[in-house]
């Protein structure tokens, strides 16, 4: 029998806010633990929550970005469970009116296919502590609390189980992941946890419509191992199948080391855990105005940027999708061709050279040493031929070095190109009066000794020679 998988994500987008969203608490990560506490945060009696408006801005432009419709009242809900790094005993979530609701993202799957993905909900809430283990936790081996990621604010993402792989789950994924960091809301760090990810994963058989018993895998922070995750529960789940097994709802772990997914605990259903609305915050009221003035605020999102680029630029759809790959490269890139009309050479630079020297040296774009201006200028110094391609990318790289602009470099270290022909002339008659063998053979057919000559040419200017010069001359003196 062959199985149908059924795949919904439930994505956790904390936000880029400086304070946490129902106090006044930093939330910068790294600090000591505990020391980003307040009486709210750790839930003392008679401590009340505030919502933090920033939060909710940040919520509408995620709604917007997806298609959601926002709200008009959505209320706050108490979340009834207990857990060690869980304070008041109840996480403040939404439920039955979060403020985003009915939205999708269309994904490319198998090419140019198009598929869209429905999102059930977008809500905000707050997080819960961390549980610090072993060493860390201070003597001895039991655990300790950090509390200083409490109430921070979360957005929880849920699509429909409209995914049926683990490719169209990462695509989905990785397109939401630049929707957040694109509009400035969350900066993606999976590591840290900034964005991290719930696959909720069952199986049935082909043609039928009835779903199977679903597993969640919890808080998964990487693509690769969303991927890795995801196809070993499918596999899991056919194997029990077929060897006469029932799949339990339950919630699972997923262990990078192994690559196989663990049992934590039963899966809780919604009733379990007791929603109310919370006594202590009032409904939100989200007026049209607001919502208009939040889409108005929106930039232009990634795609519509990539076919800008494409429509307007003629760029091809590989080159639109890698210079959109964050708003910051796109803003590089365009800074870049305002000052150099070629947007194909700038973006072949943007994508070769720039992105090899950022590589290699862990820098993001937004630390480049290198401005969009400084880079244009280089390209017209290959383009009013004064320098080569080939001793651009040796100016290239001690620009990267000393931040000089390239037109000192050039004239420092004598890069000038040389296009004088009297000059190159004289080099290849050197060349040619001490190789007349290989001058033979190319007047005999042999016309890939072509190749030879104009490297010796490019060896003896120490690369400083023309090409389009050398080829030119070159090929007049061997045919003569």
């Amino acid at each position: 029998m062959k199985y149908q998988p059924v795949i919904g994500l439930e994505v956790h987008v904390q936000l880029l806010t400086d304070t946490k969203i129902f106090c006044g608490c930093s939330t910068k990560f790294g600090a000591e633990p505990n020391s980003q506490t307040c009486p709210v945060c750790l839930g003392l009696p008679g401590a009340l929550p505030v919502l933090n408006k920033k939060v909710v801005e940040f919520a509408i432009k995620a709604g917007l970005s997806t298609n959601c419709s926002i709200t008009p009242r959505s209320i706050f809900a108490r979340k009834n469970y207990f857990y060690p790094d869980l304070p008041k005993g109840y996480q403040i979530s939404q439920f039955e009116d979060p403020i985003c609701q009915h939205g999708w993202l269309d994904i490319a799957v198998d090419g140019d296919t198009v598929k869209r993905i429905g999102i059930t909900r977008i809500h905000m809430e707050e997080d819960a502590g961390k549980l610090v283990h072993g060493e860390l936790s201070g003597p001895g081996d039991g655990s300790g609390v950090d509390l200083n990621r409490a109430c921070t604010p979360l957005l929880e993402v849920v699509s429909e189980p409209d995914l049926r792989t683990s490719d169209e789950a990462v695509t989905y994924l990785k397109q939401l992941h630049q929707i957040v960091t694109w509009l400035g809301i969350c900066d993606g760090n999976m590591e840290e946890g900034s964005f991290r990810c719930d696959a909720n994963v069952s199986v049935m058989p082909v043609g039928s419509n009835t779903l199977g018993t679903r597993a969640e895998i919890k808080n998964v922070n990487s693509f690769k191992f969303v991927k890795q995750a995801i196809e070993y529960e499918i596999q899991r789940q056919i194997d029990l199948i077929e060897d006469g097994g029932t799949v339990v709802q339950e919630t699972r772990l997923f262990d990078p080391n192994s690559g196989t997914t663990r049992s934590m605990r039963s899966k809780e259903e919604a009733h379990d855990y007791r929603y109310f609305p919370d006594p202590d915050l009032v409904p939100l009221v989200i007026s049209d105005e607001w919502i208009n003035r939040s889409r108005q605020e929106l930039p232009e999102l990634p795609e519509q940027r990539r076919q800008r680029f494409m429509d307007e630029l003629g760029l091809p759809l590989y080159d639109a999708e890698v210079l959109t790959a964050s708003r910051a490269l796109a803003d590089y890139f365009e800074a870049g061709i305002a000052a150099h009309s070629n947007a194909k050479a700038v973006g072949n630079w943007i994508m070769g050279e720039i992105t090899r020297a950022l590589n290699d040296s862990g820098t993001a774009i937004e630390a480049c040493p290198i401005a969009p201006g400084q880079l244009a200028e280089l390209l017209t110094l290959i383009d009013n031929g004064t320098i080569s391609g080939k001793i651009a990318k040796t100016v290239f790289d001690e620009m990267w070095r000393s931040g000089k602009a390239p037109q000192v470099i050039v004239e420092e270290q004598g890069l000038v190109q040389v296009s004088d022909g009297d000059a190159i002339e004289r080099m290849i008659d050197e060349i040619m009066a001490a190789n007349a063998g290989q001058v033979d053979e190319y007047r005999s057919g042999k016309e890939k000794v072509f190749g030879f000559f104009v490297g010796q040419v490019m060896k003896a200017s120490k690369g400083k020679a023309n090409p389009s010069v050398v080829n030119e001359l070159l090929l007049g003196k061997l045919k003569g």
